[in-house]
């Protein structure tokens, strides 16, 4: 069904246009209503629907996004509250409180509301650009940075800076022609080839996580993201912990922070330090009181393994390791289940002192040894380990593992839903068992898949081995798969949030590519990072202009030719330029080419060495040539002192192979090369290069500043981002 839009040529009703375009809803275009009139709907039936909210609420509804009008009742309050919000841009004496604002609650925010675009979103957008040069000058200050970032990524992704200069420029033409055509074409990028409209999640790469938790009350959900501080934060963890944030915000509820540091062999405060650092890297937020640790219930543990005891619900064995493992698996019980309780106290006593009698045992829990399922089979619920622990020290000589410690501490603390991923499935009812057998309240257990990549480890022990043994340069190298490494190496924690998000609460086991992962970084850096030139140092090729000028000079150009708000740069002309040695081997003699921010130039002489190499050219300047008739269109840079030595570094996965079998070793696919380096010269702008500001080279891509400009000797060091397309140049 196609509706009438109806409305005044000089007010055409931007939000409810461009909405409809992001939703797909198809309009037809009528700008013949008189001045000062409302827009309307009219449908094939007659009936009429009037004022732009009213518009737009209908479109919400009716979109092929499930959420772009929220998932729920909630959220549809929240958006109306941000629709009529939006009226207070058109005011002049309130638009900068009301950019001040908005840029402080986008902070941690990518969307206004929830976590998928929505009409909130788009109507706020429209009022900003319905301000014009007002809203323009301001995105080219720095005042409202994360406004500006949040405006150009919904201008960039959904094309809406070509739905707004169709509008524009209509406005008080009374032809809406041009305009109509523009929003049909937008619309159409919304379209499958069978011509039916995609599920906006999918065009978007948005949440498709919209999975109730059971049993969940809004306002007393209480879950928990317990990493183990034997490590950093890695992607895979970030998903485990996206996936509280969004269902302890979904249901207006409480994250805890919980730290399962129960292993002092492998633990440490500084993982614990980094990871709560990359936990704020990730956008989530908390106080003192939301970060515990199982440590903290050492004592209530240790009451509760003596109570087992006194209960007969757990005993005391000195099996030997391999031994036990052995029995386990055959359903064969031990020697020590049926000793009496008087002994397994006095035993449990040698543990706790740590005596050498006391480090042959551990403590088990009484299940079942003939249950099918494994996990059942009197699990170990205490070991000993007389290793200081790095928070309480030298107190205790013994340790609960996981598998007894979770389920107390997720009872005792108030967790109502515990998220696990899909590897637990078989200690579920384990988990369920023991708080039985400890009387506690039973918590409620939601398995997700858990995120594997390829030709990446997310073992923690395989990254140590790694960190150890000297093949990374440390937990936030660039080539880990660790919050820090990716971020480093220029991942946008937007992209991550969104690449996890759009995953889902899915149980069903996944291998990603990092690609996807890339492809996504690359929309929200290309519309707002600066651009810059550089040449490669080894062979560079010099280019004489014979009619260039004889003087230097300078001008001053936008860092990015569509976003003003990356600033300027001065570019030097000069008779002697540097070119890439790949490129000027690509010229031929009487070619023209197009230099970039130039001109066309017509080349005369190529100049080569015994070996073929091409060393220097010759040609004249053809600048009222069109740009539009050259096949080579290259970056330059002038002879000059002012140039910055520039050290680019490209890297690799760390393994070969996709995807490790269980029984293979990593180690015999390591990767021999996971890191080139490529010594270039850069423009004399680069200097200015602020540590993790992301730029692209231009023809050569993307890069993030890992080492700022010191001294003319020390390279700039610039880490190559991937962009979803590139295979491995390393490989």
């Amino acid at each position: 069904m196609v509706i009438k839009l109806v409305f005044a040529a000089d007010n055409p009703p931007l939000s409810v246009i461009a909405a409809a375009a992001v939703a797909g809803v198809a309009l037809s275009i009528d700008s013949s209503l008189p001045s000062g009139s409302a827009p309307s709907f009219i449908f094939s039936d007659g009936y009429k629907l009037t004022w732009t909210s009213v518009l737009l609420r209908y479109i919400g509804r009716v979109a092929n996004s499930g959420n772009f009008y929220g998932k729920d009742s909630f959220e549809s309050g929240k958006i109306d509250e941000w629709v009529d919000y939006t009226q207070i841009f058109s005011s002049g004496s309130d638009f900068e409180t009301a950019c001040a604002y908005v840029d402080s609650y986008l902070l941690k925010r990518t969307f206004l509301v929830a976590h998928d675009v929505s009409i909130a979103d788009i109507t706020l957008w429209s009022a900003l650009a319905g301000t014009g040069q007002r809203w323009e000058s301001l995105r080219k200050s720095k005042k409202y940075t994360n406004l500006v970032c949040w405006y150009n990524s919904i201008t960039a992704e959904y094309q809406l800076d070509a739905l707004w200069a169709a509008y524009s420029g209509k406005r008080g033409s009374g032809k809406s022609g041009a305009a109509q055509t523009k929003v049909q074409e937008l619309q159409k990028q919304f379209k499958s080839p069978n011509g039916q409209n995609i599920d906006k999640a999918k065009v978007s790469g948005r949440s498709s996580s919209e999975i109730d938790l059971p049993n969940a009350e809004v306002g007393k959900v209480c879950l928990r993201f317990a990493p183990e501080p034997s490590g950093y934060l890695h992607i895979g963890h970030a998903k485990a912990a996206l996936l509280n944030k969004y269902f302890a915000e979904k249901y207006e509820g409480r994250l805890i922070i919980r730290f399962d540091d129960t292993n002092p062999a492998k633990e440490s405060s500084e993982f614990v330090d980094n990871l709560l650092k990359d936990i704020k890297t990730l956008g989530i937020v908390y106080s003192d009181k939301d970060v515990t640790y199982t440590s903290d219930y050492f004592p209530q543990l240790m009451k509760m393994a003596e109570d087992l005891i006194q209960q007969g619900k757990a005993y005391v064995d000195d099996t030997p390791r391999e031994q036990m493992k052995k029995e386990r698996m055959d359903g064969t019980e031990s020697k020590c289940r049926n000793n009496s309780v008087d002994k397994n106290i006095k035993l449990w006593k040698e543990m706790i002192a740590g005596s050498e009698r006391g480090l042959m045992c551990c403590l088990r829990g009484k299940l079942d040894m003939q249950d099918p399922n494994k996990s059942l089979r009197d699990p170990v619920y205490y070991r000993c380990n007389p290793m200081p622990h790095h928070r309480i020290g030298s107190k205790y000589k013994l340790y609960p593992t996981y598998d007894f410690a979770c389920p107390f501490v997720d009872s005792v603390e108030g967790i109502t839903h515990a998220l696990r991923s899909s590897e637990y499935h078989d200690r579920n009812a384990q988990y369920h068992r023991i708080q039985d057998d400890m009387g506690l309240r039973k918590v409620h257990i939601y398995e997700f898949s858990r995120l594997n990549m390829v030709y990446t480890l997310l073992s923690k022990r395989k990254l140590l081995w790694f960190v150890q043994n000297d093949k990374v340069d440390g937990w936030d190298d660039p080539r880990f798969p660790t919050v820090q490494g990716i971020v480093r190496r220029g991942l946008k924690v937007e992209a991550l949030i969104q690449f996890i998000l759009e995953q889902g609460a899915s149980k069903n086991l996944n291998l990603m590519e990092w690609d996807k992962l890339w492809t996504i970084n690359k929309k929200i850096i290309d519309p707002v990072c600066p651009r810059h030139t550089a040449v490669i140092a080894e062979r560079r090729v010099l280019v004489t202009l014979l009619d260039g000028p004889e003087k230097p000079y300078v001008r001053v150009i936008p860092r990015h030719k569509k976003y003003e708000g990356a600033g300027k740069k001065c570019t030097t002309y000069t008779k002697r330029i540097w070119i890439d040695h790949a490129d000027a081997e690509s010229i031929s003699p009487d070619e023209e080419v197009t230099f970039m921010d130039w001109g066309n130039v017509i080349i005369k002489t190529i100049e080569k060495d015994e070996a073929g190499n091409v060393t220097h050219l010759t040609g004249v300047l053809h600048l009222e040539g069109s740009v539009k008739t050259t096949k080579l269109k290259l970056t330059w840079l002038p002879e000059s002192d002012e140039l910055i030595k520039l050290s680019l570094l490209e890297f690799d996965y760390l393994i070969t192979k996709k995807k490790l079998e269980e029984d293979e070793d990593f180690v015999d696919v390591l990767n021999p090369c996971t890191r080139k380096e490529t010594l270039a010269l850069g423009d004399s702008n680069m200097r200015n290069l602020k540590h993790g500001e992301i730029i692209q080279l231009e023809r050569k891509g993307y890069f993030r500043c890992d080492l700022t400009y010191l001294r003319p000797s020390k390279p700039v060091v610039l880490f190559a981002i991937p962009d979803g397309r590139q295979q491995s140049v390393l490989r």
